[in-house]
Protein backbone atom coordinates (compact mmCIF):
# COMPACT_ATOMS: atom_id res chain seq x y z
CA UNK A 1 0.00 0.00 0.00
CA UNK A 2 1.30 3.48 -0.83
CA UNK A 3 1.81 5.69 2.22
CA UNK A 4 0.43 8.66 0.27
CA UNK A 5 -3.32 8.83 0.80
CA UNK A 6 -3.97 10.75 -2.44
CA UNK A 7 -1.88 8.31 -4.45
CA UNK A 8 -3.69 5.34 -2.95
CA UNK A 9 -7.11 6.82 -3.69
CA UNK A 10 -6.03 7.82 -7.18
CA UNK A 11 -4.96 4.23 -7.86
CA UNK A 12 -8.37 2.99 -6.72
CA UNK A 13 -10.13 5.53 -8.95
CA UNK A 14 -7.90 4.71 -11.92
CA UNK A 15 -8.96 1.06 -11.79
CA UNK A 16 -12.63 2.09 -11.65
CA UNK A 17 -12.19 4.52 -14.56
CA UNK A 18 -10.51 1.77 -16.59
CA UNK A 19 -13.36 -0.61 -15.79
CA UNK A 20 -15.89 2.01 -16.93
CA UNK A 21 -13.74 2.88 -19.99
CA UNK A 22 -13.30 6.49 -18.80
CA UNK A 23 -10.26 8.67 -19.43
CA UNK A 24 -7.97 8.00 -16.44
CA UNK A 25 -6.38 11.44 -16.54
CA UNK A 26 -9.43 12.62 -14.56
CA UNK A 27 -9.07 9.84 -11.98
CA UNK A 28 -7.76 11.84 -9.06
CA UNK A 29 -8.98 13.26 -5.76
CA UNK A 30 -8.46 16.51 -3.89
CA UNK A 31 -9.09 17.48 -0.31
CA UNK A 32 -12.79 18.11 0.12
CA UNK A 33 -14.06 21.68 -0.23
CA UNK A 34 -16.60 20.66 2.42
CA UNK A 35 -14.69 18.70 5.10
CA UNK A 36 -17.93 18.56 7.10
CA UNK A 37 -19.40 16.35 4.33
CA UNK A 38 -16.43 14.24 3.23
CA UNK A 39 -12.68 13.75 3.40
CA UNK A 40 -11.95 13.94 -0.33
CA UNK A 41 -13.77 14.68 -3.56
CA UNK A 42 -13.36 13.70 -7.19
CA UNK A 43 -14.54 16.15 -9.87
CA UNK A 44 -13.65 13.97 -12.85
CA UNK A 45 -17.26 13.37 -13.88
CA UNK A 46 -17.74 17.06 -14.68
CA UNK A 47 -14.72 17.11 -16.99
CA UNK A 48 -15.87 13.90 -18.72
CA UNK A 49 -19.45 15.04 -19.34
CA UNK A 50 -18.83 17.19 -22.40
CA UNK A 51 -16.64 14.79 -24.44
CA UNK A 52 -18.92 11.85 -23.57
CA UNK A 53 -22.16 13.83 -24.16
CA UNK A 54 -23.53 12.50 -20.89
CA UNK A 55 -25.03 13.98 -17.74
CA UNK A 56 -22.16 14.38 -15.23
CA UNK A 57 -24.35 13.08 -12.39
CA UNK A 58 -24.90 9.87 -14.33
CA UNK A 59 -21.14 9.41 -14.80
CA UNK A 60 -20.53 10.26 -11.15
CA UNK A 61 -23.20 7.80 -10.06
CA UNK A 62 -21.53 4.95 -11.96
CA UNK A 63 -18.17 5.78 -10.39
CA UNK A 64 -19.70 6.12 -6.91
CA UNK A 65 -21.47 2.74 -7.22
CA UNK A 66 -18.11 0.96 -7.67
CA UNK A 67 -16.40 3.03 -4.97
CA UNK A 68 -19.07 1.91 -2.49
CA UNK A 69 -17.90 -1.69 -2.93
CA UNK A 70 -14.45 -0.79 -1.54
CA UNK A 71 -14.19 -1.60 2.18
CA UNK A 72 -11.63 1.20 2.62
CA UNK A 73 -14.38 3.69 1.81
CA UNK A 74 -16.92 4.44 4.55
CA UNK A 75 -19.34 6.53 2.49
CA UNK A 76 -19.73 7.88 -1.04
CA UNK A 77 -22.23 10.44 -2.29
CA UNK A 78 -22.82 12.51 -5.43
CA UNK A 79 -23.44 16.18 -4.83
CA UNK A 80 -24.37 19.15 -7.01
CA UNK A 81 -23.71 18.76 -10.75
CA UNK A 82 -21.52 15.68 -10.24
CA UNK A 83 -19.05 16.05 -7.37
CA UNK A 84 -18.16 12.68 -5.84
CA UNK A 85 -17.74 12.94 -2.06
CA UNK A 86 -15.56 10.28 -0.46
CA UNK A 87 -15.34 9.53 3.27
CA UNK A 88 -12.71 7.05 4.39
CA UNK A 89 -13.05 4.11 6.73
CA UNK A 90 -11.33 4.65 10.07
CA UNK A 91 -9.41 1.39 9.73
CA UNK A 92 -8.07 2.54 6.36
CA UNK A 93 -7.02 5.90 7.84
CA UNK A 94 -5.29 4.07 10.69
CA UNK A 95 -3.31 1.84 8.30
CA UNK A 96 -2.17 4.80 6.19
CA UNK A 97 -1.16 6.76 9.30
CA UNK A 98 0.79 3.75 10.52
CA UNK A 99 2.64 3.51 7.22
CA UNK A 100 3.52 7.22 7.42
CA UNK A 101 5.03 6.66 10.86
CA UNK A 102 7.37 4.04 9.39
CA UNK A 103 8.47 6.18 6.43
CA UNK A 104 11.26 8.73 6.84
CA UNK A 105 9.68 10.78 4.01
CA UNK A 106 6.17 10.53 5.49
CA UNK A 107 4.67 9.31 2.23
CA UNK A 108 6.22 12.03 0.08
CA UNK A 109 7.56 10.82 -3.26
CA UNK A 110 10.25 12.59 -5.26
CA UNK A 111 9.83 14.29 -8.63
CA UNK A 112 9.63 11.90 -11.58
CA UNK A 113 12.27 13.76 -13.58
CA UNK A 114 14.81 15.41 -11.26
CA UNK A 115 16.86 18.21 -12.76
CA UNK A 116 19.63 20.64 -11.85
CA UNK A 117 18.63 24.05 -10.50
CA UNK A 118 20.94 26.99 -9.89
CA UNK A 119 19.50 29.34 -7.28
CA UNK A 120 20.68 32.94 -7.00
CA UNK A 121 19.80 34.54 -3.67
CA UNK A 122 21.49 36.61 -1.00
CA UNK A 123 22.85 39.42 -3.18
CA UNK A 124 25.24 41.12 -0.70
CA UNK A 125 27.55 43.92 -1.82
CA UNK A 126 31.14 44.79 -0.96
CA UNK A 127 31.41 47.29 1.92
CA UNK A 128 27.66 47.40 2.48
CA UNK A 129 26.30 45.92 5.69
CA UNK A 130 23.49 43.43 5.19
CA UNK A 131 20.21 45.21 5.80
CA UNK A 132 16.69 44.00 6.56
CA UNK A 133 15.97 43.58 2.83
CA UNK A 134 18.63 40.87 2.65
CA UNK A 135 16.66 38.92 5.27
CA UNK A 136 13.87 37.97 2.87
CA UNK A 137 16.25 36.96 0.09
CA UNK A 138 18.23 34.67 2.41
CA UNK A 139 15.26 33.19 4.28
CA UNK A 140 13.02 32.64 1.25
CA UNK A 141 15.87 31.42 -0.93
CA UNK A 142 17.11 28.95 1.67
CA UNK A 143 13.63 27.53 2.21
CA UNK A 144 13.04 27.04 -1.51
CA UNK A 145 16.51 25.45 -1.79
CA UNK A 146 15.60 22.93 0.92
CA UNK A 147 12.18 22.18 -0.60
CA UNK A 148 13.66 21.60 -4.06
CA UNK A 149 16.36 19.35 -2.63
CA UNK A 150 13.80 17.39 -0.61
CA UNK A 151 11.69 16.61 -3.67
CA UNK A 152 14.76 15.24 -5.44
CA UNK A 153 16.21 18.05 -7.53
CA UNK A 154 19.90 18.92 -7.47
CA UNK A 155 20.32 22.50 -6.29
CA UNK A 156 23.42 24.69 -6.54
CA UNK A 157 23.08 27.92 -4.56
CA UNK A 158 25.12 31.01 -5.43
CA UNK A 159 25.28 34.19 -3.32
CA UNK A 160 26.21 36.32 -6.39
CA UNK A 161 28.33 38.91 -4.60
CA UNK A 162 28.09 42.54 -5.81
CA UNK A 163 31.78 43.28 -6.20
CA UNK A 164 32.37 44.76 -9.64
CA UNK A 165 30.26 47.86 -10.12
CA UNK A 166 30.60 51.58 -9.47
CA UNK A 167 30.56 51.20 -5.64
CA UNK A 168 34.00 49.60 -5.88
CA UNK A 169 35.32 52.60 -7.79
CA UNK A 170 33.70 54.91 -5.25
CA UNK A 171 35.42 53.18 -2.29
CA UNK A 172 38.83 53.14 -3.97
CA UNK A 173 38.47 56.79 -4.96
CA UNK A 174 37.52 57.78 -1.40
CA UNK A 175 40.48 55.92 0.12
CA UNK A 176 42.84 57.66 -2.33
CA UNK A 177 41.23 61.03 -1.58
CA UNK A 178 41.71 60.60 2.16
CA UNK A 179 45.06 58.76 2.24
CA UNK A 180 46.69 60.04 -0.94
CA UNK A 181 47.29 56.45 -2.09
CA UNK A 182 46.17 52.85 -1.59
CA UNK A 183 49.18 51.94 0.57
CA UNK A 184 47.10 51.59 3.77
CA UNK A 185 44.12 49.77 2.23
CA UNK A 186 45.05 46.39 3.73
CA UNK A 187 44.96 47.80 7.26
CA UNK A 188 41.21 48.52 7.11
CA UNK A 189 38.56 46.27 8.62
CA UNK A 190 34.98 45.92 7.42
CA UNK A 191 33.79 48.80 9.62
CA UNK A 192 36.34 51.19 8.11
CA UNK A 193 35.58 50.00 4.58
CA UNK A 194 31.87 50.52 5.14
CA UNK A 195 32.56 54.03 6.44
CA UNK A 196 34.58 54.82 3.30
CA UNK A 197 31.64 53.69 1.18
CA UNK A 198 29.14 55.85 3.07
CA UNK A 199 31.38 58.91 2.71
CA UNK A 200 31.97 58.20 -0.98
CA UNK A 201 28.28 57.70 -1.64
CA UNK A 202 27.39 61.03 -0.01
CA UNK A 203 30.21 62.80 -1.89
CA UNK A 204 29.23 61.42 -5.31
CA UNK A 205 25.65 62.57 -4.82
CA UNK A 206 26.82 66.15 -4.39
CA UNK A 207 29.97 66.32 -6.50
CA UNK A 208 29.83 65.46 -10.19
CA UNK A 209 33.62 65.45 -10.43
CA UNK A 210 33.87 62.86 -7.64
CA UNK A 211 31.23 60.81 -9.41
CA UNK A 212 33.21 60.95 -12.66
CA UNK A 213 36.42 59.93 -10.86
CA UNK A 214 34.65 56.90 -9.37
CA UNK A 215 33.32 55.93 -12.79
CA UNK A 216 36.79 56.16 -14.33
CA UNK A 217 38.39 54.11 -11.55
CA UNK A 218 35.64 51.48 -11.98
CA UNK A 219 36.39 51.25 -15.72
CA UNK A 220 40.15 51.01 -15.04
CA UNK A 221 39.54 48.31 -12.41
CA UNK A 222 37.47 46.29 -14.84
CA UNK A 223 40.10 46.75 -17.54
CA UNK A 224 42.83 45.29 -15.33
CA UNK A 225 44.64 48.13 -13.51
CA UNK A 226 46.95 46.08 -11.21
CA UNK A 227 46.95 48.55 -8.28
CA UNK A 228 43.15 48.76 -8.28
CA UNK A 229 42.83 44.99 -8.68
CA UNK A 230 45.02 44.37 -5.62
CA UNK A 231 42.97 46.80 -3.50
CA UNK A 232 39.73 45.34 -4.86
CA UNK A 233 40.74 41.79 -3.90
CA UNK A 234 41.42 42.82 -0.30
CA UNK A 235 38.19 44.82 -0.02
CA UNK A 236 36.23 41.89 -1.43
CA UNK A 237 37.84 39.28 0.83
CA UNK A 238 37.16 41.30 3.99
CA UNK A 239 33.53 41.90 2.98
CA UNK A 240 32.91 38.25 2.09
CA UNK A 241 34.33 37.05 5.43
CA UNK A 242 32.01 39.41 7.31
CA UNK A 243 28.91 38.44 5.31
CA UNK A 244 29.63 34.73 5.71
CA UNK A 245 29.33 35.05 9.48
CA UNK A 246 25.79 36.45 9.31
CA UNK A 247 24.62 33.99 6.67
CA UNK A 248 26.04 31.13 8.74
CA UNK A 249 24.08 32.39 11.75
CA UNK A 250 20.96 32.69 9.58
CA UNK A 251 21.46 29.12 8.35
CA UNK A 252 21.55 30.20 4.70
CA UNK A 253 23.72 27.78 2.71
CA UNK A 254 25.61 28.78 -0.42
CA UNK A 255 27.55 26.31 -2.52
CA UNK A 256 29.20 29.09 -4.50
CA UNK A 257 30.52 32.49 -3.43
CA UNK A 258 30.98 33.85 -6.91
CA UNK A 259 30.62 37.54 -7.63
CA UNK A 260 29.90 39.83 -10.54
CA UNK A 261 33.67 39.92 -11.13
CA UNK A 262 33.70 36.21 -11.97
CA UNK A 263 31.50 36.93 -14.98
CA UNK A 264 33.75 39.70 -16.33
CA UNK A 265 35.38 37.58 -19.07
CA UNK A 266 31.98 36.20 -20.12
CA UNK A 267 30.67 39.78 -20.39
CA UNK A 268 33.01 40.33 -23.32
CA UNK A 269 31.71 37.14 -24.92
CA UNK A 270 28.13 38.36 -24.55
CA UNK A 271 28.98 41.71 -26.14
CA UNK A 272 30.68 39.97 -29.08
CA UNK A 273 27.79 37.51 -29.45
CA UNK A 274 25.28 40.38 -29.62
CA UNK A 275 27.39 42.04 -32.29
CA UNK A 276 27.73 38.81 -34.31
CA UNK A 277 23.97 38.22 -34.18
CA UNK A 278 23.32 41.78 -35.29
CA UNK A 279 21.10 42.67 -32.34
CA UNK A 280 23.29 45.43 -30.83
CA UNK A 281 23.85 48.99 -32.01
CA UNK A 282 25.80 52.08 -30.96
CA UNK A 283 23.71 54.93 -29.61
CA UNK A 284 25.26 58.15 -28.30
CA UNK A 285 28.57 56.38 -27.64
CA UNK A 286 27.00 53.40 -25.83
CA UNK A 287 26.43 49.90 -27.19
CA UNK A 288 22.83 48.83 -26.59
CA UNK A 289 20.22 46.21 -27.45
CA UNK A 290 16.74 47.52 -28.16
CA UNK A 291 13.98 45.27 -26.87
CA UNK A 292 10.64 44.70 -28.57
CA UNK A 293 7.79 46.37 -26.72
CA UNK A 294 4.77 44.24 -25.90
CA UNK A 295 2.20 45.53 -23.44
CA UNK A 296 4.56 48.03 -21.84
CA UNK A 297 7.64 50.09 -22.79
CA UNK A 298 10.90 48.19 -22.47
CA UNK A 299 14.03 50.32 -22.04
CA UNK A 300 17.06 49.18 -24.04
CA UNK A 301 19.77 47.09 -22.38
CA UNK A 302 23.11 48.86 -22.20
CA UNK A 303 25.95 46.49 -23.03
CA UNK A 304 28.80 49.01 -22.93
CA UNK A 305 28.42 52.46 -21.37
CA UNK A 306 29.80 55.52 -23.14
CA UNK A 307 32.72 55.57 -20.66
CA UNK A 308 33.68 52.03 -21.67
CA UNK A 309 32.34 50.34 -18.55
CA UNK A 310 30.19 47.21 -18.82
CA UNK A 311 26.44 47.71 -18.33
CA UNK A 312 24.82 46.46 -15.13
CA UNK A 313 22.57 43.93 -16.88
CA UNK A 314 25.39 42.38 -18.92
CA UNK A 315 26.83 40.81 -15.78
CA UNK A 316 23.59 38.90 -15.15
CA UNK A 317 23.38 37.84 -18.81
CA UNK A 318 26.99 36.62 -18.71
CA UNK A 319 26.35 34.83 -15.41
CA UNK A 320 23.45 32.93 -16.96
CA UNK A 321 25.76 31.93 -19.81
CA UNK A 322 28.31 30.59 -17.30
CA UNK A 323 25.67 28.76 -15.28
CA UNK A 324 24.41 26.98 -18.37
CA UNK A 325 27.83 26.20 -19.84
CA UNK A 326 29.81 25.45 -16.67
CA UNK A 327 27.20 24.24 -14.18
CA UNK A 328 24.85 22.60 -16.72
CA UNK A 329 21.86 24.38 -15.18
CA UNK A 330 18.46 23.23 -16.40
CA UNK A 331 16.62 25.85 -14.36
CA UNK A 332 17.82 29.13 -12.85
CA UNK A 333 15.86 30.80 -10.06
CA UNK A 334 16.49 34.33 -8.78
CA UNK A 335 15.10 35.29 -5.36
CA UNK A 336 15.32 39.07 -5.51
CA UNK A 337 13.21 42.07 -4.44
CA UNK A 338 10.22 42.42 -6.79
CA UNK A 339 11.29 46.00 -7.52
CA UNK A 340 13.88 44.36 -9.80
CA UNK A 341 11.19 42.77 -11.97
CA UNK A 342 11.86 44.98 -15.02
CA UNK A 343 15.59 44.25 -14.79
CA UNK A 344 15.00 40.50 -14.99
CA UNK A 345 12.45 40.84 -17.77
CA UNK A 346 15.12 42.67 -19.79
CA UNK A 347 17.83 40.16 -18.92
CA UNK A 348 15.68 37.15 -19.79
CA UNK A 349 14.64 38.73 -23.12
CA UNK A 350 18.26 39.32 -24.13
CA UNK A 351 19.21 35.78 -23.08
CA UNK A 352 16.45 34.49 -25.35
CA UNK A 353 17.50 36.78 -28.24
CA UNK A 354 21.12 35.57 -27.98
CA UNK A 355 20.20 31.88 -27.59
CA UNK A 356 22.34 31.65 -24.46
CA UNK A 357 20.10 29.32 -22.44
CA UNK A 358 18.02 27.14 -24.77
CA UNK A 359 15.50 24.92 -22.93
CA UNK A 360 16.55 26.41 -19.58
CA UNK A 361 13.75 27.72 -17.38
CA UNK A 362 14.51 31.20 -16.04
CA UNK A 363 12.41 32.64 -13.25
CA UNK A 364 12.48 35.62 -10.92
CA UNK A 365 10.74 35.16 -7.58
CA UNK A 366 10.13 38.71 -6.46
CA UNK A 367 9.47 39.38 -2.78
CA UNK A 368 7.83 42.31 -1.02
CA UNK A 369 9.43 44.56 1.58
CA UNK A 370 9.80 44.11 5.33
CA UNK A 371 7.87 47.03 6.80
CA UNK A 372 7.53 48.83 10.12
CA UNK A 373 4.27 49.57 11.91
CA UNK A 374 3.73 52.54 9.55
CA UNK A 375 3.59 50.16 6.59
CA UNK A 376 6.82 51.57 5.12
CA UNK A 377 10.15 49.74 4.79
CA UNK A 378 11.53 48.92 8.26
CA UNK A 379 13.83 51.66 9.54
CA UNK A 380 16.00 52.41 12.56
CA UNK A 381 14.86 55.06 15.05
CA UNK A 382 16.94 57.68 13.24
CA UNK A 383 15.26 56.84 9.94
CA UNK A 384 18.09 54.80 8.39
CA UNK A 385 17.80 51.34 6.86
CA UNK A 386 17.82 48.68 9.59
CA UNK A 387 20.96 46.56 9.49
CA UNK A 388 20.29 42.83 9.57
CA UNK A 389 22.74 42.30 12.44
CA UNK A 390 20.87 44.91 14.50
CA UNK A 391 17.53 43.30 13.72
CA UNK A 392 18.88 39.92 14.82
CA UNK A 393 20.18 41.41 18.08
CA UNK A 394 16.84 43.11 18.77
CA UNK A 395 15.06 39.82 18.19
CA UNK A 396 17.39 37.88 20.46
CA UNK A 397 16.95 40.44 23.21
CA UNK A 398 13.17 40.14 22.90
CA UNK A 399 13.38 36.35 23.29
CA UNK A 400 15.93 36.63 26.10
CA UNK A 401 13.40 38.62 28.15
CA UNK A 402 11.08 35.59 28.26
CA UNK A 403 13.82 33.11 29.17
CA UNK A 404 15.13 32.06 32.60
CA UNK A 405 18.50 33.44 33.60
CA UNK A 406 21.55 31.17 33.23
CA UNK A 407 21.68 28.72 36.12
CA UNK A 408 18.01 29.07 37.10
CA UNK A 409 17.21 25.77 35.35
CA UNK A 410 19.42 22.77 36.04
CA UNK A 411 21.70 22.03 33.12
CA UNK A 412 21.17 25.40 31.49
CA UNK A 413 24.10 27.71 31.94
CA UNK A 414 24.84 30.70 29.71
CA UNK A 415 25.93 28.68 26.61
CA UNK A 416 22.79 26.52 26.72
CA UNK A 417 20.47 29.50 27.28
CA UNK A 418 22.08 31.52 24.49
CA UNK A 419 21.83 28.58 22.09
CA UNK A 420 18.12 28.31 22.90
CA UNK A 421 17.66 32.09 22.57
CA UNK A 422 19.27 31.95 19.13
CA UNK A 423 17.15 29.00 17.94
CA UNK A 424 13.90 30.63 19.12
CA UNK A 425 14.80 34.10 17.82
CA UNK A 426 15.71 32.83 14.37
CA UNK A 427 12.65 30.58 14.36
CA UNK A 428 10.52 33.62 15.14
CA UNK A 429 12.19 35.86 12.53
CA UNK A 430 12.01 33.27 9.76
CA UNK A 431 8.48 32.09 10.46
CA UNK A 432 7.14 35.64 10.60
CA UNK A 433 8.66 36.15 7.14
CA UNK A 434 7.73 32.80 5.59
CA UNK A 435 4.13 32.66 6.80
CA UNK A 436 3.46 35.54 4.40
CA UNK A 437 3.01 35.20 0.66
CA UNK A 438 6.37 35.91 -0.98
CA UNK A 439 5.07 38.69 -3.20
CA UNK A 440 3.49 40.59 -0.33
CA UNK A 441 5.27 42.91 2.04
CA UNK A 442 4.67 42.39 5.74
CA UNK A 443 4.94 44.29 9.00
CA UNK A 444 7.73 43.13 11.30
CA UNK A 445 6.07 42.94 14.72
CA UNK A 446 8.83 42.74 17.31
CA UNK A 447 6.32 42.63 20.18
CA UNK A 448 4.29 39.75 18.75
CA UNK A 449 6.59 37.61 16.63
CA UNK A 450 8.20 35.66 19.52
CA UNK A 451 5.01 34.72 21.34
CA UNK A 452 4.49 31.07 22.25
CA UNK A 453 0.89 31.21 21.04
CA UNK A 454 -0.68 32.25 17.75
CA UNK A 455 0.78 31.74 14.29
CA UNK A 456 4.45 32.07 15.26
CA UNK A 457 7.60 30.03 14.96
CA UNK A 458 7.93 29.56 18.75
CA UNK A 459 4.37 28.15 18.86
CA UNK A 460 5.40 25.32 16.55
CA UNK A 461 8.75 24.87 18.27
CA UNK A 462 6.85 24.62 21.57
CA UNK A 463 4.52 21.97 20.12
CA UNK A 464 7.57 19.87 19.21
CA UNK A 465 9.14 20.36 22.64
CA UNK A 466 5.84 19.41 24.27
CA UNK A 467 5.74 16.13 22.34
CA UNK A 468 9.40 15.48 23.21
CA UNK A 469 8.37 15.72 26.87
CA UNK A 470 5.52 13.25 26.30
CA UNK A 471 7.89 10.80 24.60
CA UNK A 472 10.37 11.04 27.48
CA UNK A 473 7.61 10.34 30.03
CA UNK A 474 6.38 7.39 27.97
CA UNK A 475 9.89 5.95 27.84
CA UNK A 476 10.23 6.35 31.60
CA UNK A 477 6.98 4.37 32.04
CA UNK A 478 8.04 1.73 29.48
CA UNK A 479 5.16 2.64 27.17
CA UNK A 480 5.90 1.75 23.56
CA UNK A 481 4.19 2.61 20.29
CA UNK A 482 1.60 0.29 18.79
CA UNK A 483 -0.69 0.05 15.78
CA UNK A 484 -2.69 3.19 15.07
CA UNK A 485 -6.32 2.98 16.15
CA UNK A 486 -8.83 5.68 15.19
CA UNK A 487 -11.60 5.99 17.77
CA UNK A 488 -12.75 9.61 17.82
CA UNK A 489 -12.98 12.76 15.70
CA UNK A 490 -9.79 14.41 16.97
CA UNK A 491 -7.70 11.31 16.27
CA UNK A 492 -9.29 11.11 12.83
CA UNK A 493 -8.73 14.80 12.05
CA UNK A 494 -5.10 14.61 13.17
CA UNK A 495 -4.41 11.53 11.05
CA UNK A 496 -6.06 13.10 8.00
CA UNK A 497 -4.04 16.29 8.49
CA UNK A 498 -0.82 14.24 8.65
CA UNK A 499 -1.77 12.62 5.35
CA UNK A 500 -1.66 16.00 3.61
CA UNK A 501 2.15 16.19 3.96
CA UNK A 502 3.01 15.10 0.41
CA UNK A 503 0.36 17.31 -1.16
CA UNK A 504 1.58 20.34 0.80
CA UNK A 505 5.25 19.78 -0.03
CA UNK A 506 4.55 19.42 -3.75
CA UNK A 507 2.33 22.50 -3.79
CA UNK A 508 5.14 24.47 -2.15
CA UNK A 509 7.58 23.03 -4.71
CA UNK A 510 5.40 23.77 -7.72
CA UNK A 511 4.44 27.27 -6.61
CA UNK A 512 7.84 28.10 -5.05
CA UNK A 513 5.88 29.32 -2.02
CA UNK A 514 7.16 28.41 1.48
CA UNK A 515 4.09 30.01 3.10
CA UNK A 516 2.21 26.82 2.13
CA UNK A 517 4.59 24.86 4.39
CA UNK A 518 4.30 27.44 7.18
CA UNK A 519 0.50 27.40 7.12
CA UNK A 520 0.39 23.60 7.19
CA UNK A 521 2.87 23.44 10.10
CA UNK A 522 0.70 25.83 12.10
CA UNK A 523 -2.57 23.99 11.44
CA UNK A 524 -0.95 20.62 12.18
CA UNK A 525 0.30 21.98 15.53
CA UNK A 526 -3.23 23.23 16.23
CA UNK A 527 -4.68 19.83 15.36
CA UNK A 528 -2.26 18.17 17.74
CA UNK A 529 -3.26 20.58 20.52
CA UNK A 530 -6.94 19.63 20.01
CA UNK A 531 -6.01 15.95 19.95
CA UNK A 532 -3.92 16.18 23.12
CA UNK A 533 -6.68 18.00 25.00
CA UNK A 534 -9.29 15.30 24.27
CA UNK A 535 -7.20 12.15 23.80
CA UNK A 536 -5.10 11.30 26.88
CA UNK A 537 -1.99 9.34 26.03
CA UNK A 538 -0.48 8.18 29.30
CA UNK A 539 -3.83 7.69 31.05
CA UNK A 540 -5.92 6.16 28.27
CA UNK A 541 -8.33 3.39 29.32
CA UNK A 542 -6.47 0.72 27.33
CA UNK A 543 -2.76 0.14 26.73
CA UNK A 544 -3.43 -0.33 22.98
CA UNK A 545 -5.02 3.14 22.80
CA UNK A 546 -2.09 4.71 24.67
CA UNK A 547 0.33 2.98 22.30
CA UNK A 548 -1.63 4.18 19.26
CA UNK A 549 -1.78 7.77 20.46
CA UNK A 550 1.91 7.70 21.31
CA UNK A 551 2.68 6.72 17.72
CA UNK A 552 0.49 9.55 16.41
CA UNK A 553 2.22 12.01 18.75
CA UNK A 554 5.67 10.90 17.64
CA UNK A 555 4.60 11.13 13.97
CA UNK A 556 3.36 14.70 14.49
CA UNK A 557 6.68 15.57 16.15
CA UNK A 558 8.68 14.14 13.27
CA UNK A 559 6.55 15.80 10.59
CA UNK A 560 6.70 19.17 12.35
CA UNK A 561 10.48 18.89 12.62
CA UNK A 562 10.69 18.14 8.90
CA UNK A 563 8.43 21.08 8.08
CA UNK A 564 10.53 23.44 10.19
CA UNK A 565 13.67 22.11 8.50
CA UNK A 566 12.14 22.96 5.11
CA UNK A 567 11.61 26.48 6.44
CA UNK A 568 15.20 26.65 7.69
CA UNK A 569 14.14 26.63 11.35
CA UNK A 570 15.67 24.65 14.21
CA UNK A 571 13.52 22.55 16.55
CA UNK A 572 14.86 22.79 20.14
CA UNK A 573 14.55 19.66 22.26
CA UNK A 574 13.02 21.71 25.08
CA UNK A 575 11.51 25.18 25.41
CA UNK A 576 12.05 27.17 28.60
CA UNK A 577 10.04 30.10 29.91
CA UNK A 578 10.91 32.58 32.62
Amino acid sequence: MSSSIEQTLNQKLEKIFQRLKLDTKFAFVKNSDRPDLSDFQCNGALALAKPLHKNPREIAGNIAALLEQDTDIAAVSVDGPGFINISLDNGFIARIAGSLAGDERFGCKKVEKPHKIVMDFGGPNVAKALHVGHLRSAVIGESIRRIETFVGNTVISDVHFGDWGTPMGMIIAEIIRQDGSLDKVETYDVGAISAFYKQANARCKEDEAAKETARQITADLQNGNPEYRKAWKYLRDVSVADVKKIYAELGAHFDLWLGESDAHAACGEVIELAKDKGVSEVDDGATIIRLPETNKPMPPVILVKSDGGVGYQVTDIATIKMRVNDLKAEEIIYVVDKRQTLHFEQVFQVVQMLGIAPDVKLSHIGFGTVNGADGKPFKTRDGGVMNLADLINLSKEKVRQSMPKPGEVEGYGEPEIEKLVSEIAFGAIKFQDLKNNIGSGYVFELDDFAKFDGKTGPYIQYAIARINSILRKAQAQNLTEGDVIIENADERNLALKLMQFENVVFRAHEEKEPSIIADYAYTLAQNFSNFYNTCPIMTADEVQISASRLKLARLVRDVLKQLLYLLGIEAPEVMLKA
